[in-house]
């Protein structure tokens, strides 16, 4: 065996969602922030994220987080996001694999019955508490970034749908929140690939006609996913619960109720006075899967009104592998077919 480079990463699913985790073989990349060190990747290295994500060491159902070193002395550790098309600043599933690897691997310690990690993302730090016992992590609850509504009730033109109304809102990345029954959608796992076709135009035409810009990081900017969300029901035992799907390009879904979404999600939902502050919540995925979520206070972002979300979920450790790269590999960066990839990413 006669390999170019290797890369040791541990296989995890949150809730359905794969986010798998790079434990060895790549070194922290340049940069004084973790934003800076996303960027780098994403201008000047990119070759990484193609080598584990693309066929035949990945597919479009995989995502990917490099952990690095934290920037703030505080911090327990840090990590940086890679999923088919992009870095988003933040991801609530990926990073409970993340806590979750870190804790039962034992890069970090683990304490029972009890671990409080201090994990910086690209879009910021993240505070997560994880549930232990035996040595396993049994749930990880994670207060992510502060989310808020970029606007409610948009107007947008669909080529093929007409107009529609979407709600844009940030968790972590933007998204475009639409009425999935207004569009003739269940959200049932039979739909995914109707969900897919559809969210992508959606999407394309909010980044058209309705720009979206961080208050506090104008390099956080355009909404990258749609959100299909089913009206909010209240189940036996009195809580709120919402089904969604979330559609991430270029073109799945989440398998998870998608924290970052759910956190999006629970921003619109305070800002109409639907959601109260401490309210619990539960996200439901078309898998049926579930996030446990809650507004745990509200906050500003330069005048903004923002929520600080906290998002509950399990995740599991699946497998470790140990990928390489022979030299006379035709495909050193991979490959993506439309078959199925939906598209080919650029």
């Amino acid at each position: 065996m006669r390999w170019k480079r290797t890369v040791t990463v541990v296989g995890c699913h949150a809730e359905g969602e794969v986010g798998r985790v790079i434990t060895g073989g790549v070194l922290p990349p340049p940069g004084e922030t973790i934003f800076d060190q996303k960027r780098y990747l994403e201008k000047e290295a990119d070759g990484l994220r193609r080598f584990l994500l693309f066929e035949p060491r990945g597919g479009v159902f995989v995502h990917t987080n490099l952990v690095v070193p934290p920037t703030r002395p505080e911090v327990d550790a840090a990590f940086i996001i890679m999923e088919p098309t992009d870095y988003p600043p933040m991801s609530g599933s990926n990073s409970i694999c993340v806590a979750t690897v870190l804790l039962e691997t034992g890069m970090v310690p683990m304490t029972e019955p009890e671990t409080r990690l201090l994990l910086e993302a690209p879009g910021g730090l993240v505070e997560a508490v994880a549930t232990c016992r035996d040595g396993k992590c049994e749930r990880v609850r994670v207060r992510n970034v502060p989310s808020f509504v970029n606007a409610l009730d948009v107007d947008i033109e669909v080529p093929g749908l007409g107009s529609l109304k979407a709600d844009v809102a940030y968790g972590g990345a933007f998204f475009a929140i639409v009425d999935a029954p207004a569009l003739g959608f269940a959200l049932t796992p039979d739909e995914a690939r109707d969900l897919v076709e559809v969210g992508e135009r959606i999407k394309a035409a909010v980044v058209e006609q309705h720009p979206a810009i961080h208050p506090e990081n104008s390099e956080i900017h355009t909404v990258t996913f749609t959100q299909f969300a089913a009206p909010v029901e209240t189940d036996p035992e009195g809580v709120k619960t919402g089904r969604n799907a979330v559609v991430i390009s270029p073109g799945k879904i989440d398998r998870s109720p998608c924290g970052t979404g759910t956190s999006a999600r629970l921003a619109v939902l305070h800002a109409r006075g639907k959601l109260r502050v401490g309210e619990p919540y539960i996200s439901r995925s078309p898998l049926e899967t579930v996030f446990h979520a809650q507004i745990t206070a509200t906050t500003t972002l330069k005048g903004v009104p923002a929520v600080l979300p906290s998002i509950s979920g399990r995740a599991w450790i699946t497998g470790l592998h140990h990928y390489g790269l022979d030299p006379t590999d035709p495909f050193p960066e991979g490959y993506a077919l439309t078959d199925t990839w939906y598209r080919v990413p650029s």
